[in-house]
């Protein structure tokens, strides 16, 4: 039985990963590193230069993969999706078939737990492999770190959404912090800004960090601006933000 480590790796800065995540890079036989195409090379870029940074077991290997592609042809987002995670399960299978790893280890951005999809593909494999989970920083503790404050009012509850969530039905009743994941949009333009703050974070723990605080009226078009030119210059960007009201 294929034993699969999924391993979260904070941001992509090799300082952010824990003990736990570094013991199990060096059990590994095989890492999978990722192709997502030469406008993020980027990506993979940063993964192998964590296992060069940590991994100090000879015998493990690293093994690059192309990463397959939503078809936008499909009807429907979770139709979309759906396909697209049957079709990276099949390469994971491939990969691990013609390598031979018995301990496989794949690196996450931030934690496998949170809006992150590696746990679903891995379900689809067939044999059914042995899957530990090594958590790591996710992207909430690194923003809230970067601008140094907490995520929560005094004594009140606040809520994880994505853009889209945020886009399609605006700010959700019975919070008044919103914490906002997967915005390619910049969906907080769709809200009334008044009475609104912003702490909004890209390659947040990373060497290119980019943070922006402030009014969302006078703060959100810097952002849109900033992210725009820093998404043209990297060819990719990951990017978080806090909504207060």
């Amino acid at each position: 039985m294929t034993h699969l480590l999924l391993i979260g790796i904070g941001t992509g800065n090799p300082e952010h990963l824990t003990l736990q995540a570094i013991r199990a890079l060096n059990r590994a036989d095989l890492v999978l590193i990722p192709r997502k195409g030469a406008d993020k090379a980027d990506l993979a870029d940063l993964r192998r230069a964590i296992c060069a940074e940590v991994i100090t077991n000879p015998a493990t290997r690293l093994v690059e993969f192309d990463l397959p592609t939503r078809d936008p042809a499909t009807p429907g987002y979770i139709a979309r999706v759906n396909d697209w995670h049957d079709a990276i399960a099949t390469v994971w299978a491939e990969t691990i078939a013609r390598e031979g790893g018995q301990i496989v280890a794949l690196l996450v951005w931030g934690d496998p737990s949170l809006y992150d999809s590696t746990l679903r593909i891995a379900a689809r494999l067939e044999p059914a492999p042995r899957i530990t989970v090594i958590p790591g920083i996710t992207s909430m503790q690194a923003l809230t770190a970067a601008h140094a404050i907490p995520l929560n009012a005094l004594a009140a509850p606040f809520l994880v959404t994505t853009g889209r969530q945020l886009r399609d039905h605006g700010w959700p009743a019975g919070v008044d912090t919103l914490v906002v994941m997967l915005d390619g949009e910049c969906s907080f333009q769709s809200l009334p800004p008044e009475g609104v703050t912003i702490w909004w974070g890209a390659y947040v723990g990373m060497a290119e960090e980019i943070i922006r605080h402030g009014p969302l009226g006078t703060t959100g078009p810097d952002i849109i601006t900033t992210r725009a030119a820093a998404r043209a210059a990297h060819g990719w960007i990951m990017d978080i933000y806090i909504l207060r009201r």
